[in-house]
């Protein structure tokens, strides 16, 4: 009787010596020492400072969306779906210990053992057993095929972790930016407001110049054309506010009137700190997606390990202790204890290929990890550079609008002055505050374009990849 199974084993063994898995090349890719368009010399300022922490919109907005919005609810129900994955592919490597009872009753037809029955031989025809069994099986992961198969779910669990950082994360910038816009739409009110207001003035004063005879109907007319066109850009920022109003309602998912409540509360002027810097490789470390995809490579690795395992022979050591009697009375008797134990060899002799099929795919799909993980570092550098650029090209749009509105208030404040002393004429005031007009609201969506782009690059260089979802 050994020596079936001892021919078995080492056709087995014989045919799983193909080797370990393929080799998938993936070398780190090579990064830049430093950023092209980061700054020259080190900031004081932090990563946090980028979000308009000092905002309390903001700081209601975003407690409320880690609380109630379910885009988070979502992710953080991936963690759990892969929490239990972990946990199982874990247990999987314990002895597994079952327990079962039964009673069967079974009716024979006698002649089916024929009519001719030796002298004093019966057959009983109804039989009743009763039985009850305690079986534990272990399978000791000789080649590894679990252990590498709860390395994977690991790898997923932290990578589904780290996905769901990159949404919070995202919910984070999108309520900077959102809050952030509305700030700036008021400010481009109420810059609309004064430009509106200077005007309704030149069209009193040119209204009054017409009913002296001193001037002409024509002057009035483009004084109250400038204040009509602020009031039109007024009116056009409302479709702007209900797109923000909208688009938290959604982020946070709580109703719109709470978004507004929250964004009538009275805010400081945000600040436009310096950006801090960073070195590229600190995306390796700060980068949710990066971190993500590093966690799925080293799971499609295991996955790989796991999959190559499987042609090796499987062993698994069993054992079995029953009791077994056919009247009721009997069940506890000596001779009613029933056993069984040893181990079993599985291994494949002659699959066609499956296994080396599986193998294949498994290493594509590292090969296809792999490729998504430079993608991301690759992602990563570039949105770097783009934050970092749109920092140093909209404060220099800031400073030139700011500069301009202030060298057109001063132009348009001298022309009145001059004209009220008699040295200008009242078509130089009302050139000089048609060119005033719309100076303030330039250079405040500047200040909005440049908060904006501070909130992309703390998104760009890993936001705040420390907390997981709260």
């Amino acid at each position: 009787m050994r020596r079936p199974f001892l021919l078995a084993s080492a056709l087995a063994v014989s045919g799983c010596v193909a080797g370990p898995p393929p080799e998938i090349g993936a070398s780190l890719p090579v990064l830049p020492n430093s950023f092209a368009f980061a700054p020259d010399t080190a900031t004081s300022a932090s990563l946090a400072a980028l979000l308009p922490l000092g905002d309390p919109a903001y700081a209601s907005l975003s407690t409320l969306a880690v609380q109630q919005a379910p885009t988070l609810s979502q992710a953080a129900a991936r963690i759990e779906i892969a929490r239990a994955n972990a946990a199982r592919a874990g247990v999987d490597r314990l002895p597994i210990l079952s327990g079962d009872a039964s009673i069967t009753a079974t009716r024979t037809n006698p002649h089916q053992f024929g009519t001719a029955l030796p002298p004093g031989i019966a057959i009983d025809t109804e039989r009743v057993r009763y039985g009850a069994n305690v079986v534990a099986s272990w399978d000791p992961d000789l080649f590894g095929r679990l252990r590498n198969r709860e390395d994977a779910a690991q790898a997923r669990l932290d990578a589904a972790t780290f996905e769901a950082v990159g949404v919070r994360n995202a919910f984070f910038a999108e309520i900077a930016t959102s809050v952030i816009d509305w700030r700036t739409l008021e400010a481009r009110r109420a810059a609309l407001e004064e430009d509106t207001a200077a005007a309704d003035e030149l069209a009193r004063l040119a209204g009054v110049r017409e009913r002296a005879g001193i001037a002409p109907g024509f002057d009035r007319v483009r004084a109250e054309s400038a204040a009509r066109a602020s009031r039109s850009r007024i009116e056009a920022l409302a479709s702007e506010r209900a797109r923000i109003a909208g688009r938290l309602t959604t982020l946070t998912g709580v109703p719109a009137q709470t978004v507004l409540s929250l964004l009538a509360e009275p805010a400081d002027p945000l600040a436009a700190p310096p950006p801090p810097l960073a070195m590229p490789s600190d995306l390796l470390t700060n980068r949710p997606d990066v971190l993500a995809a590093e966690a799925n490579l080293r799971a499609e690795d295991a996955e790989l390990a796991a999959t190559a395992a499987r042609r090796f022979p499987q062993l698994t050591l069993s054992a079995a202790l029953g009791l077994l009697a056919f009247d009721l009375g009997g069940l506890f008797d000596a001779d009613a204890i029933v056993g069984s134990a040893g181990p079993s060899l599985l291994a494949p002799l002659l699959d066609f290929g499956r296994i080396e099929a599986e193998i294949e795919g498994a290493a594509a799909e590292k090969r296809l990890a792999f490729a998504q993980y430079r993608d991301a570092v690759f992602s990563g550098l570039g949105d770097a550079e783009t934050g970092y650029g749109l920092i140093a090209a909209a404060d220099r749009e800031l400073t030139a609008a700011e500069g301009e509105a202030a060298s057109q208030d001063r132009a348009a404040r001298l022309a009145d002055t001059r004209y009220r002393a008699g040295l200008a004429d009242f078509l130089t005031v009302l050139e000089a505050r048609r060119a005033a007009d719309g100076s303030a609201e330039r250079a405040a969506a500047a200040r909005g374009r440049a908060l904006r782009a501070r909130v992309f690059l703390w998104r760009a260089l890993g936001g705040d990849p420390v907390r997981g979802l709260e």
